[in-house]
């Protein structure tokens, strides 16, 4: 492999062909020197030697310094940079503590439990402990990649377990009565990758580590907790936030970089028109692919990070195909990697990445997740990843052996995507984002209470370990009927297993399986809550490149039958949605605006779908449903303008639904640059005249019921952000609304009415009385 020629790259790169305007920014960051230390005078000679024969003569200074606290028994998250070796600052203290608590006879020493989001990621530290070639090390994984075999053994006699939250919460603390000797010797746990849990997600997982406390403590252990992260805003509040502990932050990145050149990239516009006439740009996918290959040509080994698992193949393949017309030996150095492989598969790929096998990688985020792949030269993302933490964490990944590296961010046609890529200020400026996620929220915190009384009756002093909201939350569940009040403490009495109340992924219900009707063999799963959009009667719906007609939908089931078929078209659904004000807990004065937060209920039903001829778009029939309600309570931000003053913007009455309804959605797709969401996480209803406020009225709500957060912190950061949706807005090229700005993939109305201009002035006469710090 070559080494990378940074500017000579990306000349090549932005001076092809049709790629004169792609590059709207370059930024290089310097290099940065290593600073080592010692090892600790504490450490058992047979791990330090482990290490430097492993390569590593000394830890650098983060790595010591989060050793030495979490070896005296405190708290830490080390929250450094992509590369920095966290790994070693919580295998130090883990390690010595199993290598030096054996029994005379080899007994089990002291309990390791490694916790990450992923299995690919467990995978991967499994295989960096056992390099470390420690003889009496026991080591075993407990996931889904585990044959039960595999996890009879681990359960049995491993010292360092890995597993993942799903697992700890569906089999090692309902059983842990099985897994009691692992537990009594618990020492440590490890929560890698800590900055992944977020919203709804990571309030599930503090629930769980509250769980595991507390099972912990009634085996007689108290282990410390370390936590690794890519470098997040106050890193020790959501670590404490997550845990329920106190934890001390270890920050100042003592590891090396070389050179990193930061690429933002828009792709051009094709020829004819999207939806309702809009103009539309190259997709993201297609130009990484095109970069992509150029890269493969060069010889510059290149991940790409794509979002979705279709996507991952359409780029890989697409890839493939044009390096079949320039340089056939290529072909096989580019693959493809995405949840739904099998396991050995992934493995493969894998090592075929680290030794240098393969030269281009399409990836979704399964390996952004902390994988060890050194010696990558350039990371190209199809589309802004939602957090800038998230963006940092994949340009990372490459320069991973101290060498220069690449990053392109290649913009979706999508209003937050194409802000950055005009505004660097925004994504390389500006601070990476602090985790947001509610473990109090009731819909979360109730499941969990349920779990924790059938793994051990709950007692009266367990329940400040689950947060303030806890004795109501066990109230209102014993009047429900599922839990029940005995002297020593509260029960669970319903014949179901507790932990299925709770799935830490989603809150919608359990999923809609996609089942085939002739053979009966499951195709996959979508969420409860999306069902109904996605998989209803007559949906045409794509499963790994196939097409499937839905035939029948049964809620009560949760199943789909599908049938396999051709249609010459695609389906939409059409959905009416209605948005009821419950308790308003925030609101402060703009002017004569008003800006408010508070608890909603939203409710919305699919009442027919759409059928568009392919490619061109055009709609061929509507045909109707008789779908049920679906009804979400959950926090949501909202802002109104009274009729006195709409009647001075000169702004005509049938114009204000369209204005409003542009506005809901462009700052649906900016929120996530203050919040740490995706979009499909957050929806928004608008109304010229909503029937509790009086007003034209503006909501933009989570996702999930109670709430994520994430209306929170656009409320907190309401002036930044819905400035930057009026620039956004303002900014673009289109003459009438596009995806760039108010057009939304996930509207229920088709885009219609839409008033760009109108949003505008809207949004100009809310910001008018905006504070201004």
């Amino acid at each position: 492999m070559t080494v990378l020629d940074v500017d000579s790259v990306i000349a090549r790169l932005s001076g092809a062909p049709g790629r004169e305007d792609g590059l709207t920014h370059l930024e290089v960051l310097p290099a940065r020197e290593a600073r080592h230390a010692e090892w600790p005078t504490w450490l058992a000679p047979s791990v330090r030697d482990a290490f430097v024969a492993a390569g590593v003569p000394r830890p650098w200074t983060h790595q010591r310094e989060a050793a030495d606290l979490a070896h005296a028994g405190g708290h830490v998250v080390v929250s450094t940079g992509t590369a920095s070796g966290k790994s070693l600052a919580y295998l130090l203290p883990a390690l010595h503590d199993v290598e030096t608590s054996r029994g005379p006879k080899g007994q089990r020493g002291a309990g390791v439990l490694y916790l990450s989001p992923t299995k690919a990621l467990a995978q991967d530290q499994l295989a960096g402990v056992r390099r470390l070639g420690l003889e009496h090390l026991r080591v075993g994984t407990h996931d889904g990649d585990s044959t039960p075999e595999q996890r009879e053994w681990t359960r049995d006699h491993a010292e360092y377990v890995l597993t993942n939250p799903d697992m700890l919460h569906r089999s090692l603390l309902p059983g842990h009565t099985r897994w009691s000797r692992f537990f009594a010797s618990l020492r440590y746990v490890v929560v890698d990758e800590c900055h992944h849990y977020r919203g709804v997600f990571g309030a599930h997982v503090a629930q769980v580590l509250r769980r595991l406390r507390r099972v912990a403590a009634l085996h007689g252990a108290h282990p410390t907790f370390v936590l690794a992260s890519a470098t997040v805003a106050d890193p020790e509040v959501s670590a404490g936030r997550l845990t329920g502990l106190d934890v001390v932050a270890v920050t100042d990145d003592g590891s090396p970089r070389g050179r990193t050149a930061v690429a933002l990239w828009e792709p051009p516009f094709v020829p004819g028109v999207g939806e309702n006439g809009a103009p539309t740009r190259r997709s993201a996918a297609s130009e990484v692919a095109d970069l992509m290959t150029d890269l493969v040509v060069d010889r510059v080994r290149t991940l790409a990070f794509v979002r979705s698992r279709r996507g991952v193949e359409t780029v890989a393949a697409a890839c493939r195909r044009m390096l079949a017309e320039v340089d056939p030996s290529l072909v096989d150095q580019v693959a493809a990697y995405r949840g739904g492989y099998l396991p050995e598969e992934r493995r493969a790929l894998e090592q075929a990445l680290r030794e240098g096998r393969l030269t281009g990688l399409a990836a979704t985020n399964a390996l952004e997740l902390g994988i060890d792949i050194s010696g990558l030269d350039a990371v190209l993302l199809a589309g802004f990843p939602g957090t800038r933490a998230a963006w940092w964490q994949q340009v990372g990944r490459a320069g991973r052996s101290a060498t220069d590296a690449l990053g392109v961010l290649v913009a979706r046609d999508d209003p937050l995507d194409t802000y950055l890529v005009h505004h660097p200020e925004a994504l390389l400026g500006a601070p990476v984002e602090a985790n947001v996620f509610d473990p109090d929220n009731p819909y979360v915190l109730g499941p969990h209470l349920c779990a924790a009384a059938a793994e051990s009756p709950l007692r009266l002093v367990d329940l400040p370990m689950f947060g303030p909201a806890a004795r109501a939350a066990v109230d209102a569940l014993t009047a429900g009927g599922l839990l029940r009040r005995r002297p020593h403490g509260w029960f669970w009495t319903d014949r179901r297993r507790a932990s299925d109340l709770a799935d830490i992924r989603s809150t919608g219900g359990p999923p809609v399986r996609l089942v085939e009707d002739v053979t009966g063999r499951v195709l996959g799963t979508v969420d409860h809550s999306a069902s109904h959009g996605t998989a209803h009667p007559g949906a045409v719906y794509v499963h790994q490149g196939e097409t499937w007609l839905v035939r029948e939908l049964d809620l009560d089931e949760s199943v789909a039958v599908v049938v396999r078929d051709d249609p010459d078209y695609s389906t939409s659904a059409r959905e009416v949605v209605d948005i009821e004000i419950l308790a308003e807990r925030e609101a402060t004065a703009w002017g004569r605006a008003r800006l408010s937060l508070g608890q909603v209920r939203v409710t919305h039903q699919v009442v027919s779908f759409l059928k568009r001829r392919i490619p061109s778009g055009d709609v061929i029939a509507e045909e109707p449903l008789d779908l049920p309600e679906q009804t979400l309570e959950t926090a949501a931000v909202w802002w109104t303008l009274p009729p006195a003053v709409l009647e001075d913007s000169g702004l005509a009455a049938t114009d204000l639904p369209g204005a409003a309804h542009a506005a809901e959605h462009a700052s649906i797709g900016l929120l996530p640059l203050f919040a740490t969401c995706d979009r499909w996480d957050i929806g928004g209803v608008s109304t010229a005249l909503h029937a509790d406020t009086g007003m034209l009225t503006v909501f933009v709500h989570d996702g999930h019921p109670g709430g994520a957060g994430f209306a929170e912190r656009g409320y907190a950061a309401a002036a930044a952000w819905l400035q930057a949706t009026r620039d956004a807005i303002a900014s673009c090229g289109c003459a009438e609304g596009c995806p760039s700005c108010v057009q939304s993939p996930k509207c229920g109305n088709q885009n219609n009415p839409l008033d760009k201009a109108g949003a505008v002035v809207l949004l100009d006469l809310l910001l008018a009385g905006a504070p201004r710090d």
